[in-house]
């Protein structure tokens, strides 16, 4: 399992409390584009339309190989592959308790391409600094044992 693309900021934006793996609609050049590792999960999200998950703002620039593509969008709107009641119940969190779906990483299984998501309250200000000071402290910690 290779990992293609990871969203540093989902865990420093976001606490992640459940998460879920489900698999994209995909064309063939982005499918190669991902397979060489050109997308960006930076800035994009989980939106629900009409009962189904759509990933928005992942970019997918076009296969340098695969020729000419007319009107391609590297920002378009992608469709989440997930079963029925796994996606009833993430719209029955999202819209109850005002949590997020926040792309984590993408990854292969297989010959598939997966994307991995969960279920993210957003931190404030506070929790933020408290996790950068957690960070710096436990560096100090690790060089502390390293020198012994």
């Amino acid at each position: 399992m290779a990992v293609l693309a990871y969203n540093r900021r989902a865990n420093f934006d976001y606490l992640i409390s459940d998460k879920y793996e489900a698999g994209l609609v995909l064309t063939g050049a982005e499918v190669k584009s991902i397979k060489t590792g050109h997308i960006s999960l930076n800035e994009s999200f989980v939106t629900i339309k009409d009962y189904e998950l759509y990933l928005i703002n992942a970019n997918i620039p076009l296969y340098k190989h695969a020729g000419n593509v007319k009107n391609y969008d590297p920002v378009r709107s992608r469709k989440i592959l997930l079963r029925k009641p796994e996606i009833n119940h993430l719209i029955g969190k999202a819209r109850t308790e005002g949590l997020t779906l926040v792309p984590i990483r993408v990854y292969t299984k297989k010959r598939l391409i997966k994307m991995e998501f969960g279920i993210g309250k957003g931190k404030k200000k506070f929790d933020k600094r408290e996790t950068i000071k957690k960070r710096e402290e436990d560096r100090r910690m690790k060089r502390r044992l390293e020198s012994f």
